[in-house]
């Protein structure tokens, strides 16, 4: 199991129906990131507020040991473009705390 599998939660604004592609479109890259934490030391959400409407947002948030909380938002209509935009930000959120410790530690 990913995880991204065992530690997300998808808010019920989502229908169970859509969990799977979700999941799906989370995993991979940023599954790829987070490997370097156990999955215990992660917790991750993701909700999707004024569904379907010009105010769409979906937010993905991200809690891992030793970085502060990290939150990526998307406003992109079609609900498989938000999702993989707010992966993407993430990714980038991530890898930026991860290389900037690492810079610290070569000092």
């Amino acid at each position: 199991m990913t995880t991204i599998a065992e530690r997300l939660r998808i808010v019920p604004e989502f229908r169970p129906d859509e969990y799977d592609r979700v999941t799906e479109i989370l995993s991979g890259k940023l599954d790829r990131r987070l490997k370097r934490w156990n999955p215990e030391q992660v917790e991750l959400e993701i909700s999707v507020k004024g569904r379907d409407s010009d105010q769409q947002r979906v937010a993905l948030e991200c809690w891992v040991s030793g970085l502060p909380k990290l939150v990526a938002t998307s406003s992109q209509r079609k609900l498989d473009d938000a999702v993989a935009e707010v992966r993407d930000d993430l990714f980038t959120q991530i890898d930026k705390h991860v290389t900037k410790k690492e810079a610290s530690r070569r000092r």
